[in-house]
């Protein structure tokens, strides 16, 4: 019986991956056939379906993908001697991705996709969960420190910053000169004025 080697089975997934997501970023998932993944990933058929039995489930491995990722972020800033400024940094990540056509091509895709089907939803719904404790894990830590308001509610904020996000992609699909990257000075400017303590 033939032995898989796991270092080259997930290095070969990922490839699937990566080369369905530039396939995704270019058509829309409806409009991508999984002969246009195989092609971009140099592959059968027959190989893919070893590792995907459907264009679905590619899918959903890609916002699983996306969840693990966000995940190793949050792990990585956890305990920050600067925790507002691991949230700085965090929306200057979210700019650059913004600024990136394909991945905000690709975000967008998903939302859309998490409207028609449940089990997309459920996993955009995981990785929503995670961004907002990683983002209020920071907050905490930020008013401990005397960095950042107190007085406001952790969770809600962080939903609010979420809310926030969200829109940054929007604003790239519906205006075409919208560029996220020159927004940074505004925008921590706007976070500052939002998240600052209050005068005593």
């Amino acid at each position: 019986m033939r032995t898989i080697d796991p270092d080259k089975h997930a290095a070969r997934r990922d490839a699937i991956l990566a080369a369905a997501r530039q396939c995704f970023a270019r058509k829309g998932f409806h409009q991508t056939s999984t002969a246009a993944i195989c092609a971009q990933a140099g592959m059968s058929p027959g190989n893919l379906f070893h590792y995907f039995p459907t264009k679905q489930a590619i899918i959903a491995a890609i916002v699983d993908q996306e969840g693990s990722e966000t995940a190793a972020y949050f792990a990585g800033v956890q305990g920050s001697a600067d925790p507002h400024g691991a949230l700085l940094d965090f929306m200057d990540l979210v700019l650059a991705l913004a600024a990136d056509g394909d991945f905000a091509g690709l975000a967008l895709e998903i939302a859309a996709e998490a409207m028609r089907d449940a089990d997309i939803a459920a996993r955009v719904a995981r990785n929503d969960g995670v961004l907002r404790a990683g983002v209020q894990a920071l907050l905490e830590s930020a008013a401990a420190q005397g960095q950042v308001d107190a007085a406001l509610d952790p969770a809600q904020t962080a939903s609010w910053l979420a809310a926030l996000i969200d829109g940054i992609f929007n604003r790239v699909a519906v205006d075409p000169h919208y560029a996220p990257l020159a927004q940074r000075a505004s925008l921590h400017l706007l976070l500052a004025r939002f998240l600052r303590p209050a005068l005593a």
